[in-house]
């Protein structure tokens, strides 16, 4: 019960009563875009500090490949399984979702860490980084795989390669990750030709995407500077950092609260998913680092990273790589379900667990 006495978690609760009240309070999205730079920057300097202190270690080698692995598992294996209950773009699209991270839940985690004085490095900052880009990745080639299924089966023909850009079409909706604007995906695939994406593309777009180059950024820039680095930046990047997150968890609990009306309209099936799933993803991260013998702090934050799902960088771009899949879908469950489990009981019960395994 103590642990969810965490200002930040409170702050989160207390956006989504302010939510379901349908009070008035409202974060602006200038505010709330800012807060999102604000703790990605922070958190890349805090990695880039942390990874000059340890240099690269087996320990560390071992942390970030691990994270690799999963990014690449847990989307592989939900796509199998998703396949049985809705069509093989939704599967691809909630797939993507749930093999993807959360960085906002990653914070939340290293700060509820932090109250425990449960040590982790800070170079976990790229195992996040790292475990983004991949799901996205294989659910826009296995899209384009069915797209080729579907067109030789109607046409004894292959689709020609188009390689529209990701992000450039994305753009035009990152900015409501969470809304219904653009309706089903059935209907914008009625409307345009569904993109043919090169892998190339894909990898361009995901590692030139402003989130995904500002934390990198940072983490470099922590790493060249080191000890010097961050004593100059502690005021920034230390003393206000709860404050923020607290302030960022809001105004997702607000978001929370707007997307719990889509969630009643899901399939048990799905609903099942996005509460069972992220429990078994950490499962697997857990016998993994176990095994692997990875640090109990380490540890803990992979299977927050595995049990995370993304409900922002995903959605920006699946709604237009894979435009057949459904927005309300794929972004209902994992703002709806899966981040306030994760947020109010799964970062508690995946530290408890850890630390009963590894202490004893």
């Amino acid at each position: 019960m103590q642990s969810l006495l965490d200002p930040a978690i409170l702050f989160f609760a207390l956006g989504v009563f302010a939510g379901l009240v349908r009070s008035n309070l409202e974060m602006p999205a200038a505010i709330s875009k800012f807060l999102s730079i604000y703790l990605l920057m922070a958190l890349g300097l805090k990695g880039g500090f942390a990874l000059a202190a340890s240099g690269l270690t087996p320990s560390v080698a071992s942390s970030l490949g691990l994270a690799v692995l999963l990014a690449v598992v847990v989307p592989l294996v939900g796509y199998v399984l998703l396949r049985r209950v809705v069509s093989g773009f939704n599967a691809a699209a909630v797939a993507a979702t749930y093999g993807s991270v959360s960085a906002v839940t990653f914070v939340t985690a290293t700060q509820y860490l932090d109250s425990q004085h449960i040590a982790y490095g800070g170079y976990m900052a790229a195992a996040m980084a790292l475990m983004e880009s991949p799901a996205i990745i294989l659910a826009v080639m296995l899209a384009n795989a069915l797209r080729q299924r579907q067109a030789t089966a109607s046409t004894g023909m292959v689709p020609a390669h188009r390689g529209q850009p990701v992000m450039a079409m994305a753009s035009a909706g990152a900015g409501a990750p969470g809304g219904h604007s653009m309706g089903h995906g059935s209907a914008v695939a009625a409307a345009s030709p569904a993109p043919n994406l090169s892998v190339g593309k894909i990898l361009h777009e995901s590692f030139t995407d402003g989130t995904q180059l500002l934390l990198l950024g940072a983490m470099v820039i922590g790493l060249v500077t080191g000890d010097e680095g961050k004593a100059a930046m502690q005021p920034f990047s230390g003393d206000l950092f709860k404050g923020m997150l607290c302030l960022f968890l809001l105004d997702m609990g607000l978001n929370t609260a707007r997307s719990l009306p889509a969630v009643r309209h899901q399939s048990p099936w799905l609903l099942a998913y996005a509460v069972v799933g992220p429990l078994v993803h950490a499962s697997l991260a857990l016998v993994l680092a176990w095994w692997l013998q990875v640090p109990a702090g380490d540890a803990t934050l992979l299977m927050v990273l595995a049990a995370s799902a993304s409900y922002i960088a995903v959605p920006a771009v699946v709604r237009y790589a894979i435009p057949e899949a459904q927005p309300s879908l794929y972004v209902s469950l994992s703002l709806g379900v899966t981040f306030p489990l994760n947020i109010v009981l799964g970062i508690p019960l995946y530290t408890q667990v850890v630390q009963w395994a590894w202490v004893g």
